[in-house]
C-alpha cells in the first residue's frame, strides 16, 4: 500500500559484482517508481561519451600517398590496413596525452597487436590482426595515438594533424557495452520500488568500475551548473514584488556599484561583499559603519536608490529572510 510522503525515498544499497576483468555489474536500490530509469539512462549515455580512452588519430606509411593506395609486399591494401589499425586498442603509458610511435617490420610476417607493444604504448587486444607482409617487404609506418573521449571523425582531425599523415576516425571510448535493467524490489509492504542493474563492458583500456566512476563524476560536474538555482527562490520572490529586472543585482559584488575608493574600502573593511547586504540594512545601520563619513553615506544612498533599493523603503517585502539566508550561504 502506497503511503503519502513529502520526499522521495533515498536509495541505500549499492553492490558491485566483478563478472570478469572487463565486465562488472553495478546494482543500486531501492528507488521510487520512475527514478531508476531517470538515473540509469543518462549514466549509460555518459559511460559512452565521458570515459577517457586512447585511439590512433593518424598514420603515415612510407611509400604510400593516400588511404586508397597499395603497398608492395603487404597482403592488404592500405584501406584494409587502416581498418585493422583502428580496431587495435592502444593504451599510452606514463599518462601521456599524445605520442607518435614509429614501427619497422621486414621479411615474411603476420603482424598482430602484440607486435606493436613497446615502452610508449601497450596494445590491450594483443591478438588482434593487423597485416601480413612477405619476404620482400620493408614496412615502415608511424602512428599518432591520442587521449580523448567519445568519437571524433577524421574530417575534424584532418584540420590539425600533420600534413603527411592520413587522418583516422578516432573511437576513444573504452566502453564496449553499457546496458541497464530495471527490476522491482520490495520495501516494507510496497513491491513497486525499483532496482538498477547496470552492466558495463570495457575493452581493457580502463576497467568497468573505473569507467562507471568517470560517468558519475561527469554527471556531477555537468549538473553543477544548476548550483546557481540556489538563488532562484529569492529571485522568484523578488520578481513577484515587481523587481524582476533588478533582483539579480543583489548577488553581485559591491564592486559593481562603482563607488569611490573611500566608500568601497569602508564597506570592504566591514566585510560587506554583496549588494544584497546593503539592501538588507537600515540607514541607521549604515551610519554606524566605522569610518563611513557623510559624503560616503550620501554616495551609497544615492547609488542604492538609483538601482531601485533606496534606504528607508521596504523594497524586499517578505523576501528579507530568504535573501539573508542566501547571502550567508554565498559568504560561507
Amino acid at each position: 500500500m502506497r503511503k503519502i510522503t513529502t520526499s522521495a525515498y533515498m536509495p541505500t544499497e549499492i553492490e558491485v559484482v566483478n563478472v570478469s576483468e572487463n565486465v562488472a555489474k553495478i546494482i543500486a536500490y531501492p528507488f521510487e517508481t520512475g527514478y531508476a530509469v531517470t538515473l540509469a539512462h543518462p549514466l549509460r549515455r555518459l559511460l559512452y561519451t565521458s570515459t577517457v580512452g586512447f585511439a590512433p588519430t593518424g598514420v603515415k606509411i612510407e611509400g604510400v600517398a593516400h588511404e586508397f593506395d597499395s603497398m608492395r609486399g603487404m597482403l592488404e591494401d592500405v584501406t584494409l590496413f587502416i581498418i585493422n589499425l583502428k580496431n587495435l586498442r592502444f593504451k599510452l603509458k606514463n599518462n601521456s596525452q599524445r605520442e607518435v610511435i614509429e614501427y619497422n617490420f621486414k621479411g615474411s610476417k603476420e603482424i598482430i597487436g602484440s607486435d606493436l607493444n613497446n615502452d610508449i604504448v601497450e596494445i590491450v587486444n594483443p591478438d588482434a590482426y593487423l597485416a601480413t607482409i612477405n619476404e620482400d617487404a620493408d614496412f615502415k609506418f608511424s602512428v599518432i595515438v591520442e587521449k580523448g573521449i567519445g568519437y571524433v571523425p577524421s574530417e575534424e582531425i584532418r584540420d590539425y594533424i600533420e600534413a603527411d599523415y592520413i587522418a583516422l576516425d578516432a573511437f576513444f571510448t573504452p566502453v564496449k557495452k553499457a546496458v541497464y535493467e530495471i527490476e522491482n524490489v520490495l520495501v516494507e509492504d510496497n513491491p513497486d520500488y525499483e532496482k538498477i542493474v547496470l552492466t558495463v563492458t570495457t575493452d581493457g583500456q580502463v576497467g568497468p568500475v573505473e569507467a562507471f566512476k568517470h560517468s558519475i563524476e561527469a554527471m556531477y560536474k555537468q549538473m553543477s551548473v544548476f548550483n546557481n538555482v540556489l538563488n532562484i527562490d529569492v529571485n522568484v520572490a523578488l520578481s513577484i514584488s515587481g523587481r524582476s529586472n533588478e533582483h539579480s543585482k543583489l548577488f553581485e559584488s559591491v564592486e559593481n556599484l562603482n563607488l569611490s575608493a573611500r566608500s568601497f574600502n569602508c564597506l570592504d573593511k566591514a566585510e560587506i561583499r554583496y549588494i544584497g547586504e546593503l539592501a538588507l540594512m537600515e540607514e541607521s545601520e549604515l551610519k554606524e559603519l566605522k569610518n563611513l563619513g557623510k559624503k560616503s553615506l550620501d554616495e551609497i544612498k544615492a547609488v542604492m536608490a538609483e538601482i531601485g533599493y533606496p534606504f528607508g523603503e521596504n523594497t524586499l517585502g517578505d523576501s528579507k529572510e530568504m535573501l539573508r539566508k542566501k547571502i550567508a550561504e554565498l559568504k560561507s
